[in-house]
């Protein structure tokens, strides 16, 4: 087990986080004491079990130096564990629900070989909730996973997000994010064989006083591999602050990397902020491509103007931008309830906006 280093947020990692706002995840002097409801449906689940976090299922398989993460495999008993066999297909839905305290938590998802799943986890409630999501997808698996923020506005929750690619494996993550005081998510992608490939996408909207972060790393370590990222926010109000990071590494063994990030944010009144920080380390040059692209920015004006001209009033117009800017992602995932459930949250998060 790696040493815990306390955050003080001098460091990197942690330089935009309020950690004064994390009721003790960040340094575990926070209770295990928290109630997080779970109900989980679908046909392809083969095992849903709580694991004795010493059982050599869930042993965690990689070295990491984030503090949460490491809180919560030192504080955790039984790790929730959730088995897809091979060739399964089918959508699998976790609805999470915090009701107080604080809690630290690991949650593990094997999916099998030849797999073609979704899974859709959405969370609610009230909870300070440090935690650890490993999602290891076996070889020519094919996997969507959707995670929800909704939390209310009183709730933390830190995470660490990891996805395993076996050979061949196809993964599309998506990280919708509306709800809580502080939520800070860190998804990490690591491949272990060739032909991986792990589409990344997110959606975050921050109203006043939240503070909404995403961490992204992607560790190109194999070759013939590819990454696309593509993360879009929306921001409103006093204290509204959004954080967006974008690590992709590509190491020297990496030949063949493909990998493109993407990050886009509206901010629609003064005093908030957006942090983006895209970031491409590239150690070989026998790859595809690589590239990055981030952009902060107010309302397109000629947007505004030609749907104005069409007789609809600023206030509708400036919605339908936002709405539009949203839903390219959310019409990808493919569940239709789902997109329309998420379109009407963005919507009341609208009509509650100055927007």
């Amino acid at each position: 087990m790696s040493t815990i280093t306390t955050p003080t947020g001098r460091e990197e990692a942690w330089r935009f986080t309020p950690l004064n706002r994390l009721g003790g995840l960040h340094d575990g002097s926070a209770a295990n004491t928290g109630t997080l409801g779970f109900e989980i449906s679908g046909d392809a689940i083969g095992e849903h079990n709580s694991l004795p976090a010493i059982d050599p299922r869930v042993l965690p398989k990689d070295e990491t130096t984030d503090a949460v993460a490491l809180h919560a495999r030192t504080r955790v008993e039984n790790v929730d564990f959730i088995d897809i066999p091979a060739n399964s297909s089918g959508i699998v839905r976790i609805v999470r629900n915090g009701l107080g305290g604080s809690l630290f938590a690991r949650t593990l998802i094997a999916i099998g070989k030849h797999s073609k799943v979704s899974i859709v986890m959405e969370n609610f409630g009230d909870i300070s909730l440090a935690e650890e999501i490993e999602l290891r997808i076996a070889d020519e698996a094919n996997v969507q996973f959707i995670s929800t923020q909704e939390w209310s506005p009183t709730a933390v929750h830190v995470a660490r997000h990891r996805f395993e690619l076996g050979r061949n494996a196809l993964l599309a993550a998506t990280h919708f994010t509306m709800g809580g005081s502080v939520v800070r998510i860190s998804p990490r992608v690591d491949y272990l064989a060739t032909g991986g490939s792990a589409e990344l996408n997110g959606l975050y909207f921050a109203n006043t006083g939240q503070h909404l972060e995403h961490r992204l790393h992607v560790e190109h370590d194999v070759s013939h591999c590819k990454s696309r990222v593509t993360y879009k926010g929306a921001l409103d109000g006093e204290g509204a602050h959004t954080v967006w990071i974008g690590d992709v590494a590509i190491r020297a063994v990496a030949e063949g990397t493909d990998t493109y990030e993407l990050n886009r944010n509206l901010v629609l009144s003064d005093h908030a902020r957006a942090d983006s920080v895209p970031n491409l380390e590239i150690e070989t040059g026998e790859i595809v491509g690589a590239g990055h692209a981030s952009a902060t920015g107010r309302f397109d004006d000629e947007q505004l103007f030609y749907l104005q001209s069409r007789g609809i009033p600023e206030h509708e117009a400036r919605k339908l931008v936002v709405r539009g800017f949203f839903a390219e992602l959310i019409t990808k995932i493919g569940i239709a309830d789902l997109e329309e459930r998420l379109l009407g949250v963005i919507d009341d998060a609208l009509e509650a906006s100055n927007a």
